[in-house]
C-alpha cells in the first residue's frame, strides 16, 4: 500500500469486531445531548490530574488509526471508556458490550504505545443518564496482549484498506478525465455547472435557480463528480423530495457511466430506499430470533459487503439481489454500503431528519461530502414536517388499555394533565377550538417525560418481549418530548379543544427549520440547493438557516418569450366570489380549448373548487373531454392520469395546485400545450397561518409575503413549468385571477414570461 489509509477507532471496530445477529429491538437510548452531558459529568467527577478526551494515534503498516479516549488517570494507570445508557446495565446486549470492549482495548494499546506502558487497567464505565449513576467494569491487560488484539483487527481491515485506496486512485483518475456526457451544453447549463464546481472547490453553500428543462440534474452531478478528485471528497450525496427525482438522478448517473467506461467501472453508486419499501419480511421484527435475514447478519456481512463492492452499481434491485444471495437484510446492507459508496442517492430525510442516518455517518466518520439538494423549494415544508410533532388526548386514552399494567399509572397521570390543560385553557378563553400557547404546558410535559422514563425502564427490563401496538404511541411521545426540549420562536405550540370530551390535541409546529437545518448545512463540505423556483432567495436563506457565505446563481431561461404566451384573466377566484365567477371561469377554459385544441392541465386551489369547476364545465360545455385528479390516488392511478396526455389526444386534466401533478411531471411536445391556473395558490387564511404570519412579521418584517405570497407563487410557477419542457415546445398559460395584475405578484413570475393582460 503506497499511501496511508486513515480510520477511526470506532470505524475499525465496527468493521472488524462486530459479529452475530442484527438486533434492532427498540431499547431507549440517550439523546446526543444527554450523551455529551453524561460524558462531561463523569469527567467532572474525576480527581485532579485526570486527562479527558485524550487524542491517540497508532499505525499498523500503512494503516493509521486515530481517536480520542474518554479519560486517563496516569497516577492509577487507568484508561476509561464511557458509554451512556438508560435502564438496566444487564439489559445491554452482549454484542454491544463486546464492541465497547473492542474499542477500549484498541485505545488501551494506543495509550500503552504512546506512554511506553507495559500494562494498563481498562475500565468500561456505563453511565445511566436517568439517575446519573456509574457502573464501571475493570480489567488489567498487558501491553503485549493489547497489541496482539490491535494487530489482529488491523490485519482484518488492511486488505480492505488496500483495495479502497486502489479504488479511490482509479475513481479519481477516471473522474479527472470525465467530459460532460451530454454535449453540447444546453443554454445556461454551462454557467450552472461552473457555479456548482466553484462552490464544491471553495467549500461553500450555493443556491441555484435554473428554469425547468435546462438539465439541472446533470448540471449539478457532473461538476460535483469532477470536484471529487480536486477537492478530495469522500462522496457526493444527492437528495430528492420524491421518488421520481431519485430515478432522474440514477438515470443521469447511468449516462455518465455509459459515456465514460473508466467512470462506469470505478464509480460506486448506491440508492437508498425507505424501509417499508425494502423490507423482505414486514411481518417479522428486526432481530435474529424473528427474521432469518437478521440472524447471523454480521457473520455473513463481510462476504456480502465484498460482493456489493464488486457490483458497484447498487440501485434498489441490484442491492436486493446481492443481499438475498447472501441471506442478509437489503435495507441494512444499504446502510453498511453507504461508507463504501462514492455517490449516494436518497430522500431528504436521510440527511435532514432529526435522526438522519447519512448525516450521523458523515459526522461520525468525519467524511468530506458534497450534498446536492434537488427541487430545493420543497425542503422548507419537508423540514418543517420533520421538526413538528402532534399528540392527542384520544391516543393517550387508547394507550391506557394497550400498555402493560405496570405502566398504566403513568398513563393515568398523563390523562389527568390533559384535563388540567383543557380546563386552564377554557378558563382563559371559554370558546372551543384552536389556541396558541406561549409554552408547552410545564406540568403536562413533566407527566409526559415521566411516562417516557417509565416506558424506557420497562423496555430495558423486558427486552425479549414482542413489542406491542402501544409502542407507536411511545415513539410519538418521545419525539414530542425531544422537540419540546428545544422549543423556541422557531416553532408554535398549539392546543385544540373541541367540544367533544377527550379530544384535545397538542401540536409543536415548526415554522423556521433553519434552527435544525443549519448544523447539517455547516457539516457538509459543500451544499448545492437547486430548483426552478428559489425566488426570492432571502426567503430560503432565512428559513433554512443558510449562512451569509451562501453563493447564488440565477441561470437565465433558455426558452424564448415567443414559446410561451401568458395571459391574465381578470376574474376573482377568492373563496367568497367563486360561485359568482364559476361560469366565466369554465367559459375561459372552453374558449381556449376551442381556439387551440390539445392537452391542457387546469389547476385549482382545492379539491372542492376543482369539483365545482369540473361539474360546471361538463354542464355548460359537455363536448370538452375532461379527466380529474382524485383525492386518494395510488401509483397506478397517477400513472393512468398522466397517460391521458397522449400526443395525439386532447382534453383538460383537472388537478390541485401544489399536488402530485403540480411539479415533477414531464409532458413535452404535444402531450401538454397549455395550463390554466385558477388560483394564486395562497395558503388558507386560517388561525394557524395568521399566527405564522405574525411570527414571520416579527422575525423577518414580511409576514404576509413569507406566509402567503411566496409559497403561493412558488406553486404557480412550478405548475406553469409543466408546459415548456424543450426548445421545441410552445404553449399557453392562463393566469386566472385579477390579482396577477398587482406588482407584488407579477414580480415573482419568471423574467422571460411575456405577459398579455
Amino acid at each position: 500500500m503506497s499511501d496511508t489509509y486513515s480510520i477511526s477507532v470506532r470505524a475499525l471496530c465496527e468493521f472488524a469486531a462486530k459479529e452475530g445477529d442484527l438486533d434492532l429491538r427498540f431499547t431507549p437510548s440517550p439523546s446526543a445531548q444527554q450523551g455529551r452531558e453524561g460524558h462531561q459529568l463523569v469527567a467532572s467527577r474525576r480527581p485532579p490530574g485526570h486527562e479527558a478526551e485524550v487524542k491517540l494515534t497508532g499505525c499498523y503498516q500503512n494503516l493509521l488509526v486515530n481517536g480520542r479516549a474518554d479519560g486517563f488517570d496516569a497516577a492509577r494507570n487507568v484508561l476509561e471508556e464511557v458509554k451512556t445508557f438508560r435502564g438496566a446495565v444487564a439489559a445491554i446486549a452482549s454484542n454491544h458490550s463486546a464492541l465497547h470492549w473492542a474499542q477500549l482495548k484498541v485505545y488501551g494499546w494506543l495509550m500503552c504505545q504512546s506512554r511506553t506502558l507495559e500494562h494498563i487497567t481498562l475500565t468500561l464505565v456505563y453511565f445511566d443518564v436517568v439517575n446519573q449513576s456509574e457502573h464501571p467494569f475493570s480489567e488489567d491487560f498487558a501491553a503485549t496482549d493489547l497489541q496482539v488484539f490491535f494487530d489482529a483487527l488491523c490485519a482484518r481491515f488492511l486488505g480492505w484498506a488496500q483495495s479502497e485506496l486502489a479504488h479511490r486512485e482509479r475513481r479519481d483518475a477516471a473522474l479527472s478525465a470525465l467530459e460532460f456526457p451530454q454535449l453540447p451544453f444546453r443554454a445556461g447549463q454551462r454557467d450552472m455547472a461552473a457555479g456548482v464546481y466553484r462552490a464544491c472547490l471553495q467549500s461553500r453553500p450555493l443556491l441555484v435557480q435554473a428554469p425547468t428543462g435546462i438539465g439541472k440534474t446533470m448540471g449539478t452531478l457532473y461538476p460535483a463528480l469532477r470536484a471529487i478528485p480536486e477537492r478530495g471528497l469522500d462522496k457526493v450525496i444527492f437528495l430528492t423530495a420524491k421518488t421520481p427525482g431519485r430515478q432522474v438522478a440514477l438515470q443521469a448517473l447511468q449516462t455518465v457511466c455509459a459515456v465514460s467506461a473508466g467512470v462506469g467501472a470505478n464509480l460506486r453508486v448506491l440508492e437508498l430506499v425507505a424501509r417499508d419499501k425494502s423490507c423482505e419480511n414486514p411481518d417479522k421484527a428486526c432481530h435474529g430470533q424473528s427474521c432469518p435475514l437478521a440472524q447471523g447478519f454480521y457473520d455473513r456481512l463481510p462476504i456480502a459487503r465484498q460482493a456489493a463492492v464488486r457490483q458497484g452499481w447498487l440501485d434498489q434491485r441490484a442491492l436486493r439481489d446481492v443481499a438475498l444471495s447472501h441471506s442478509v437484510c437489503p435495507y441494512y446492507l444499504g446502510h453498511e454500503m453507504v461508507r463504501w459508496a462514492d455517490v449516494v442517492v436518497g430522500d431528504y430525510n436521510y440527511y435532514f431528519d432529526r435522526s438522519a442516518m447519512l448525516y450521523a455517518q458523515m459526522v461520525n466518520h468525519n467524511w468530506r461530502v458534497s450534498v446536492l439538494v434537488d427541487e430545493a423549494h420543497n425542503l422548507y415544508s419537508r423540514a418543517c414536517s420533520m421538526y413538528s410533532a402532534t399528540l392527542t388526548e384520544a391516543d393517550t386514552v387508547n394507550a391506557h388499555s394497550q400498555v402493560p399494567p405496570m405502566l398504566r399509572p403513568r398513563v393515568v397521570e398523563l390523562l389527568n394533565h390533559w384535563q388540567l390543560v383543557v380546563l386552564a385553557a377554557q378558563r382563559q378563553e371559554p370558546t372551543t377550538g384552536w389556541r396558541l400557547l406561549m409554552e408547552v404546558p410545564p406540568d403536562w410535559l413533566r407527566g409526559l417525560q415521566r411516562f417516557n422514563s417509565a416506558v424506557g425502564e420497562y423496555l430495558n427490563d423486558h427486552a425479549a418481549e414482542a413489542p406491542g401496538a402501544w409502542l407507536t404511541f411511545y415513539f410519538q411521545t418521545l419525539a414530542f418530548a425531544n422537540l419540546a426540549e428545544e422549543f423556541g420562536e422557531h416553532s408554535l405550540c398549539e392546543l385544540v379543544c373541541p367540544a367533544e370530551v377527550q379530544a384535545a390535541t397538542l401540536t409543536l409546529r415548526n415554522i423556521v427549520p433553519g434552527h435544525f437545518i443549519a448544523p447539517r448545512v455547516a457539516a457538509a463540505d459543500s451544499m448545492v440547493l437547486f430548483s426552478a423556483t428559489l425566488n426570492p432567495t432571502d426567503y430560503y436563506t432565512n428559513l433554512l438557516g443558510l449562512p451569509d457565505t451562501t453563493q447564488r446563481v440565477n441561470v437565465a431561461s433558455p426558452f424564448a418569450q415567443k414559446q410561451l404566451t401568458v395571459v391574465i384573466k381578470p376574474l376573482s377566484t377568492r373563496r367568497d366570489d367563486r360561485f359568482a365567477t364559476l361560469d366565466a371561469l369554465v367559459d375561459v377554459l372552453a374558449e381556449q380549448f376551442a381556439t387551440q385544441s390539445g392537452n391542457y392541465l387546469a389547476f385549482f386551489s382545492s379539491f372542492d373548487y376543482l369539483e365545482l369547476a369540473l361539474q360546471r364545465l361538463q354542464l355548460r360545455h359537455p363536448g370538452v373531454p375532461v379527466w380529474a385528479q382524485q383525492r386518494q390516488m395510488g401509483e397506478a392511478s397517477r400513472h393512468a392520469f398522466l397517460q391521458q396526455f397522449d400526443a395525439a389526444g386532447q382534453g383538460i386534466g383537472f388537478a390541485v395546485l401544489g399536488g402530485v401533478f403540480g411539479e415533477g411531471v414531464d409532458l413535452p411536445g404535444q402531450r401538454l400545450i397549455g395550463a390554466f391556473i385558477a388560483t394564486l395558490g395562497l395558503p388558507q387564511f386560517d388561525e394557524v397561518n395568521q399566527a405564522i404570519c405574525q411570527r414571520m412579521q416579527a422575525r423577518f418584517g414580511r409576514g404576509y409575503d413569507y406566509t402567503y405570497v411566496y409559497p403561493g407563487l412558488q406553486k404557480v410557477v412550478q405548475a406553469a413549468g409543466r408546459v415548456i419542457r424543450t426548445h421545441n415546445d410552445t404553449g399557453t398559460v392562463l393566469l386566472m385571477d385579477e390579482r396577477y395584475r398587482e406588482y407584488r405578484y407579477r414580480q415573482l413570475l419568471p423574467d422571460w414570461w411575456r405577459l398579455s393582460p
